[in-house]
């Protein structure tokens, strides 16, 4: 989803850009308020992201303590539906929950404060890399074209096909209907840029 936030940044641009009165300085301002936009909230993104699995990791750690600090059933359950999905935990009887908290509790001593890990910092440049590349496709027809009206075509058709691209990978994750999700996402991103334009963004 953090390439959709990065194409709706890239696209309140180039939708809003008016290539009638459109010169080569004009197109270069746009060009770099783009790539500022997306660089500067690709790197927000990034530490939400690291924020996250921060908050995350701490709440298991406070998961794993309550377990390992209690022997009442109904605690056990509890601890187990917040950090399980609710069907499998109903699909487990209280010996089985209690034998999972059993090993739960034979693990070795956790650390006391949660920490990031290079997994998460690969993520978060993951991360800024979608929001920030995703700017190049739809901008490159303006540093290629000569003419402002071809170039904001091309860039346009562009944005659809990754919107379409982007609700396809939505729906292969999620177990959607991928031409119905693709189509939606196509219809949600332009009206998502719609807003955004119409309230000043």
């Amino acid at each position: 989803m953090e390439a959709l936030f990065g194409l709706i940044m890239v696209l309140t641009f180039t939708l809003s850009f008016s290539v009638r009165s459109a010169g080569h300085p004009e197109v270069r301002e746009m060009l770099i308020g783009a790539l500022g936009c997306n660089l500067a909230w690709g790197i927000i993104d990034g530490c939400f992201y690291l924020m996250a699995a921060l908050g995350e990791r701490g709440r298991s750690l406070q998961r794993v303590r309550r377990l390992r600090a209690t022997s009442d059933s109904a605690a056990i359950t509890e601890v187990m539906q917040d950090a399980l999905p609710p069907p499998l935990v109903g699909l487990m009887t209280p010996t089985e929950l209690r034998q999972l908290r059993d090993r739960i509790a034979r693990l070795p001593e956790p650390p006391p404060y949660a920490s990031l890990t290079r997994h998460d910092l690969k993520g978060a440049a993951g991360v800024f890399l979608w929001v920030f590349l995703i700017t190049f496709p739809v901008a490159m027809p303006f540093v290629v074209a000569d003419d402002p009206v071809i170039a904001l075509r091309v860039s346009n058709a562009i944005a659809l096909l990754l919107l379409f691209f982007i609700g396809h990978r939505v729906a292969v994750f999620g177990g959607f209907r991928p031409w119905r999700t693709s189509v939606l996402m196509v219809v949600a991103g332009l009206a998502m840029v719609g807003m955004t334009i119409a309230l000043g963004g």
